[in-house]
């Protein structure tokens, strides 16, 4: 009985610290995203008739919205292994005893701890017409490429991209590394096991889990390059590099509402997708682990 009492009175302990976050996630997170798919069935925000799926018809329609969709894909569907096997790579490096080893594992770091806006002007200096990049391209001969205005542009938000998430999955790459016990692989070593065998049987099988968590994470963060992509090409960048979020702000400044939401339900439908698919096949290796 006292320790019913005893579990109950922190139950309403912590639900009292948690109480202020849960309602500020409900006004300001939940509530609004409800919201916002009602009105993606309305015809309009303010006491409009419900028309179905008018929306997502007109939505499905436009080449605006279909372009944004193609080059959000393809940046997630390039970015992400990308981000997966640069950090991991790097990862591995750093949990080696290499040279500059602490200034390395610092340097990764800086750009998560930076300001996104002040960082981005050193970004629009070096791909400017006239910017660094171009100078030593000219000064060694080689034409100046208009980097933000061509289909190079795609490829300099990757790298951007890159840049500045990598130093996040590089710590929990290293984490897991370090949890893997060295034993592992000096019998793998008497056993004459070569460093890809070891890498495949060993290292990858341990760090499934973090392998997951950074996939999902840097989805999730590849939805969140609008920042970048702003800041550097403004609002109706080049084509390649013209996003869903490129696309919902310009609906919201034209106060298109119900395109907004519409967008806005569409992507976040197809975020729970993928996680929910990420978890599943997570489950299944973890089953054929076990089994």
């Amino acid at each position: 009985m006292r320790f019913r009492r005893w579990m109950r009175k922190d139950a309403a302990a912590a639900s009292l610290f948690l109480a202020p976050s849960l309602i500020g996630f409900l006004i300001f997170y939940l509530i609004p995203f409800g919201m916002g798919i009602v009105y993606s069935f309305q015809s309009s925000s303010m006491d409009g008739s419900f028309v179905g799926l008018d929306n997502y018809r007109e939505l499905l329609d436009s080449s605006s919205f279909r372009k944004a969709a193609a080059n959000t894909f393809w940046f997630t569907a390039l970015s992400v292994p990308l981000m997966a096997a640069f950090s991991l790579y790097i990862a591995m490096l750093l949990n080696q005893n290499v040279y500059l080893r602490n200034w390395l594992r610092t340097a990764y770091v800086m750009p998560l701890v930076v300001p996104v806006a002040s960082i981005i002007l050193i970004w629009q200096v070096l791909f400017d017409w006239n910017g660094t990049l171009n100078a030593v391209m000219n000064s060694l001969g080689i034409d100046r490429i208009d980097w933000m205005k061509s289909d190079w542009a795609r490829y300099v938000v990757i790298f951007v991209y890159l840049w500045k998430n990598i130093g996040y999955n590089i710590i929990l790459f290293m984490a897991g590394l370090q949890n893997i016990p060295g034993d592992y692989y000096e019998t793998a070593d008497v056993e004459g096991a070569g460093p890809i065998r070891k890498f495949t049987n060993i290292t990858l099988v341990y760090l499934i889990p973090a392998i997951f968590f950074v996939v999902l994470m840097s989805i999730i963060n590849s939805f969140k390059v609008f920042r970048e992509t702003y800041l550097i090409a403004g609002d109706y960048p080049q084509d390649s590099i013209y996003m869903l979020q490129h696309y919902m702000n310009n609906m919201f400044l034209s106060l298109d509402i119900q395109k907004l939401t519409a967008a806005a339900s569409i992507m976040a439908a197809g975020i729970v997708l993928i996680v929910i698919a990420l978890f599943a096949l997570e489950r299944r290796f973890r089953q054929f682990m076990d089994g």
